[in-house]
């Protein structure tokens, strides 16, 4: 399904509209030359099917565009990381060689006491 989905963006937020007529997006912002990847939200009956990656791999290429760095912010965003290490020179320093899983894991738990 999410192959002939068009990414499109904003300058605070990367989206899809999806067939049903809901939107999956990826908010962030620039700051000082790093993309800061805040939230990403994808509607429940889409779940599962590879549409926030694609958001973020959208997010990769528009940072390499600009030259920017990433600091991923959202669990999901910090999940996509963990799991795809040939992007680690893409992220901010302190990140490059920290534990993601575990940054996940307590992003997770943070996203979770907020809903």
């Amino acid at each position: 399904m999410s192959e002939e989905l068009e990414v499109r963006h904003t300058s605070s937020v990367i989206y899809v509209k999806l067939p049903d007529g809901s939107k999956a997006y990826l908010g962030y912002r620039i700051e000082g030359g790093i993309m800061k990847l805040i939230e990403t939200y994808t509607p429940p009956q889409h779940r599962g099917k590879g549409i926030a990656s694609k958001l973020v791999e959208y997010s990769i290429k528009l940072a390499m565009e600009n030259n920017w760095l990433i600091e991923p912010i959202c669990s999901y965003a910090v999940y996509y990381f963990s799991k795809h290490s040939e992007f680690k020179n893409l992220l901010i320093p302190e990140l490059r060689n920290s534990d993601l899983g575990k940054l996940y894991r307590q992003r997770l738990k943070e996203e979770r006491k907020t809903t």
